[in-house]
């Protein structure tokens, strides 16, 4: 998680105007995120799908962006992995990634 000022890249720049290095990123695991690991985008897929009358548009729309998060899901994780390293490797084996099942190992 970062906070709006890093998303939007304003800490970053400010950091590199001062001549300071940034902070190194800390991995952080807050209420949803211990049910899935993408819960904002579980919910876009929700909100997708959930329609009283699917209609061919509608069933196009929801089908291509959901595959576009699931491709850009695994793009981000890689990233994460390399960014994060073993916290989030293990939280991966943990957590899964859109459907809480419950069924991954428990946090020791």
């Amino acid at each position: 998680m970062i906070g709006h000022f890093e998303l939007f890249g304003l800490t970053q720049v400010y950091e590199n105007f001062k001549g300071r290095v940034p902070e190194a990123v800390e991995f952080k695991e807050p209420g949803s995120y211990k049910l899935v690991r993408h819960p904002i985008m579980a919910g876009f897929i929700i909100a997708f799908w959930a329609t009283p009358v699917m209609i061919v548009g509608h069933l196009l729309f929801a089908a291509v962006t959901t595959t576009y998060i699931l491709i850009a899901l695994q793009l981000e994780e890689r990233n994460l992995v390399a960014m994060l390293g073993n916290s989030y490797t293990d939280y991966k084996a943990r957590v899964p990634m859109l459907i809480p099942t419950g069924s991954k190992k428990p946090k020791n």
